[in-house]
């Protein structure tokens, strides 16, 4: 992507996109402290919301807090689901860009009736329907986005789960600058054109990788960017049975994969369905690789945003307009007074 050209600069998603770099240059980690302490306290974050504002923050986020050993039990799931829990000794966090998503405005109104007080809204927006229903509400700084896939926010959202973590564990590796640059460096990063092409005749584009919320998202974001269909394949789920269902057309991407199970991705898909399979990596890999910078423990965000970069090509190549998907909505389901 180059905002200096005018088929990428003209939609607002791009833009948003790009937005990401000075989102992260400002964002300030030291904000959640005090709500770090009140989570160290209970001892149990659960964090929920819809869509794009739970897959990548939370689960980045549980991911995270596992591979570190931290004594904090982090667990997410939707609104819905979670309300059928007893979350009476969690903190929670509601997150929801509007402020208006029925399903997280109605959660948070049941926490804080029970009479839990560690319930929190995060939301880009003040003055709202979730800020009214939680004990105390943080907004982000990246503002609303215009258009409908989120994209900014989601990578705000994400960093302020993980302050969360880095506050209460005294361990903080995140240096803006650095990470600004190499988010700069994957949205604007050449995508090989073969590759474009493949995804564009491809039936169906599946992501595979960790359940850290990369590929889960860039999942959700291909039907949003592209219009076209998708599924998100976690851990070796590509090479259990959905073979079986597989097109020599479609096109996989590893989102990067686990040394390990690469031998195993080629033996099923590349030389038994016969199929197209591309690796974002910070390294190379025996696959087709669109490499990435390496930032270490951050690297979930590069990946993220070069995924991004990836989807908008395609989408362009289709030629369709990135901004107005016909049927998906800024606001899912919205809470109606």
């Amino acid at each position: 992507m180059n905002l200096n050209e005018e088929k990428y600069s003209k939609f607002l998603l791009v833009q948003e996109m790009m937005d990401t770099i000075d989102v992260v240059r400002r964002f300030n980690p030291n904000q959640t402290q005090k709500v770090a302490q009140k989570i160290r306290s209970a001892g149990k974050l659960f964090l929920t919301g819809e869509g794009s504002s739970r897959i990548f923050p939370a689960k980045n986020s549980i991911r995270k807090a596992l591979r570190s050993g931290s004594d904090i039990r982090v667990a997410t799931d939707g609104s819905r689901q979670a309300a059928q829990y007893d979350l009476s000794t969690f903190a929670v966090f509601c997150a929801s860009n509007s402020g208006r998503t029925k399903e997280v405005v109605l959660l948070a109104k049941k926490i804080l009736a029970s009479g839990n007080k560690n319930c929190f809204g995060l939301s880009a927006n003040v003055g709202t329907l979730l800020e009214q229903s939680c004990s105390e509400t943080f907004v982000l700084t990246c503002g609303w986005e215009q258009a409908v896939a989120a994209t900014k926010s989601v990578v705000e959202q994400a960093l302020f789960y993980e302050s969360i973590l880095w506050n209460i564990s005294g361990r903080n590796g995140f240096v803006p600058a650095d990470l600004s640059a190499a988010i700069q460096q994957a949205l604007t990063l050449p995508i090989d054109p073969s590759i474009i092409a493949a995804a564009v005749n491809a039936p169906t584009i599946y992501f595979a990788g960790y359940n850290d919320g990369v590929a889960e998202e860039l999942t959700l974001k291909t039907n949003e960017i592209t219009r076209k269909k998708s599924d998100y394949l976690e851990g070796t789920y590509a090479v259990h049975g959905i073979e079986e269902v597989m097109s020599p057309s479609d096109i996989v991407f590893v989102v990067d994969p686990i040394d390990e199970e690469i031998e195993k991705f080629q033996e099923v898909l590349v030389n038994g369905v016969k199929l197209k399979v591309v690796a974002i990596a910070s390294r190379d890999t025996p696959f087709t690789t669109i490499r990435v910078p390496d930032a270490g423990e951050l690297n979930p965000y590069i990946l993220l945003c070069a995924g991004w970069n990836l989807l908008v090509e395609i989408g362009l190549a289709i030629g369709i307009n990135l901004d107005k998907p016909e049927r998906a909505r800024k606001v899912g389901n919205e809470f109606v007074q």
